[in-house]
């Protein structure tokens, strides 16, 4: 991208082409009094392209995004979240709950007080209180639950990076595509102007029939029309590229290799095989199955009792530092829920419930990665067919371009063919560009299904 000043692309074309199409007395009277000047439309849109603008390579591109993707960091927090849950769980097992509690009161008249055994006014008490589980069968399925909720956690966060990855590399193409859209709209601009040279002079040279002049200054229109509204569009895709990106302003995507787009290199059945068994979207359906499980027999293991060990140590006095007197105090206790109402019975039933819901989920999630994963594949191979078609095509045009040009100047066809050929190696051109970064993108969809990368970025 340039960043100095001077004429853009646009308005270079609609400079050019002014004094051409006026020539044409006829046009020119024909136009709206109140008509905006070309020119001055190119210059409001032509005036981004003086903007400095930064360029950013893909894998660039991929890490910034991933920094400023809100669906990520939330992705990425929710691991870590998950991590404390697991650690809190693991600590239910290895150490005790311990408490400990100062407290100074002050009394409007003397009242007894338990450390001195006396009458004072104020009274000072501290204790140090704990406890350990011995047995309670919840704890192990809510290890098992914080165990799967860490799994689901990070296979959340790998699908929304490849997630996030897609919806850069879309963006990123799409800036890439409307760049090279410009350049075949500039393309065709030049051409329009050329033809219409040789027009006018076969015009002039009593060889071709004024309207042939007309017919191009009419395609010639229609280029500088096309060639704006291509201007504003990349403008638009840079601007969407630097909001994925984190950067103000427009931002240009650093060119790609133009090679012919290679064939995956797995199988369309490997490939299935592969996202069914370790795909992040299986990965994660498979986690909150687990993590249901877990919950409905932590809440069926309520029906077990609970073995604890206790014991606490107090002191009380009517000093800041209770030291009158001391208590110590420890033992056992032994809890067994028999009824509370059915409260606990609802529980059971709604966890059984949340697990057969996640299993239906699992196996729906499967089946639909399996679909997925072949579309994703055959939009791959399809795009990739068109690519190499569309690069045809464009010889094709090119020379049936060729071919027309020539028989134009040696007046043997008419305007329209040559109009018509300039139009169909504009398409073609147009085509073998939206073809070639709909390869990479259906690309991208494979390896966002998979959650790995196919190829280096």
């Amino acid at each position: 991208m340039k960043t100095g000043g001077g004429l853009s692309r646009v308005q270079r074309a609609s400079a050019a082409a002014l004094p051409l199409g006026c020539a044409l007395g006829a046009l020119c009277a024909s136009s709206p009094a109140h008509a905006q000047d070309p020119a001055e439309v190119a210059a409001s849109i032509g005036a981004y392209e003086n903007e400095p603008t930064t360029t950013v390579s893909l894998s660039e591109a991929l890490n910034r995004a991933a920094g400023v993707d809100p669906d990520y960091v939330a992705a990425l927090r929710r691991v870590g979240d998950a991590e404390w849950v697991r650690r809190s769980a693991w600590s239910a097992f290895l150490l005790p709950v311990i408490d400990f509690r100062w407290s100074w009161s002050k009394y409007s008249s003397p009242q007894f007080n338990i450390g001195t055994g006396e009458e004072t006014d104020q009274l000072t008490q501290f204790g140090l209180v704990g406890s350990y589980t011995l047995f309670n069968g919840r704890r192990v399925f809510d290890l098992k639950a914080a165990n799967a909720d860490v799994d689901g956690a990070e296979a959340g966060e790998r699908r929304q990076r490849f997630s996030t990855a897609l919806g850069t590399e879309a963006d990123y193409y799409d800036a890439l595509a409307q760049m090279e859209l410009l350049r075949v709209a500039d393309e065709r601009v030049r051409r329009a102007e050329e033809q219409l040279m040789v027009a006018r002079a076969r015009v002039l040279a009593g060889a071709a029939v004024q309207t042939d002049s007309l017919q191009l200054v009419l395609e010639l229109t229609r280029a500088q029309v096309d060639l704006l509204r291509q201007e504003s569009a990349l403008s638009v895709s840079q601007l969407q590229l630097g909001r994925r990106v984190g950067i103000p302003g427009r931002v240009a995507a650093e060119p790609l290799d133009t090679l012919p787009a290679q064939p995956l290199p797995l199988t369309e059945a490997q490939a299935i095989e592969e996202a069914v068994s370790v795909s992040p979207i299986v990965e994660s359906a498979r986690a909150e199955q687990r993590r249901t499980d877990a919950v409905f027999k932590s809440e069926r293991s309520s029906y077990l009792p609970t073995l604890s060990l206790f014991g606490s140590w107090a002191g009380f006095d009517d000093d800041i530092v209770p030291d009158a007197t001391k208590r110590a105090t420890f033992g056992v206790s032994l809890n067994f829920p028999i009824w509370d109402g059915a409260l606990r019975e609802i529980r059971v039933y709604r966890a059984s419930t949340a697990r057969q819901i996640s299993e239906a989920a699992r196996r729906d999630t499967e089946l639909g990665v399996w679909r997925d994963m072949a579309e994703a594949y055959m939009a791959y191979n399809t795009a990739r067919a068109s690519a190499e078609l569309a690069a045809n095509a464009v010889i094709v045009a090119r020379e049936n371009l060729r071919v027309q040009e020539e028989r134009y100047r040696a007046g043997a066809t008419t305007i329209i063919d040559l109009i018509t050929a300039q139009v169909d190696q504009t398409e073609a051109e147009a085509g073998l560009v939206q073809a070639r970064f709909t390869t990479r993108l259906a690309r991208a969809a494979v390896e966002a299904i998979l959650g790995r990368r196919l190829t280096s970025t």
